[in-house]
């Protein structure tokens, strides 16, 4: 059940701030289960083991996104690192995000402010330039 609604989604590894554009000011967090503590208590164990743990984190972290995701036809990821190109990498592999159209741009640390008014002129250049 897809609407015709746009999402952006603001992201790190440890935080996603997805802000959806037809909902006014509604934002909703994501975050990942792999914190610094977790890290160090792998890493304590085994080198491995931390990579692994990490992986399965990630993954488990890019499934909640994604389920928010199926939910709109286009979305935008933007943030400071590479998770949202990883992120992007992982729903390409998936079928059922074959229809919606996936941005990525690169952002610097934002208030939650900056990360809206993004998103809302991000959407706003797509809808003139697709006119």
């Amino acid at each position: 059940m897809k609407t015709n609604n746009n999402l952006g989604i603001w992201m790190d590894h440890s935080t996603a701030n997805l802000i959806d554009t037809n909902s006014n000011n509604e934002c909703r967090n994501i975050d990942s289960k792999f914190t610094s503590e977790t890290k160090e208590e792998a890493l304590y164990r085994s080198e491995s083991l931390m990579h692994n743990k990490r992986q399965q984190m990630h993954e488990n972290f890019y499934n909640k996104i994604g389920t928010q995701i199926l939910k709109h036809k286009h979305v935008l990821l933007f943030g400071p690192t590479n998770a949202k190109v990883e992120l992007h990498n992982s729903l390409n592999k998936d079928l059922h995000f074959k229809d919606i159209r996936i941005d990525i741009e690169s952002a610097d640390k934002m208030t939650q402010n900056e990360k809206e008014a993004f998103v809302r002129n991000h959407f706003e250049k797509n809808r003139k330039g697709s006119n």
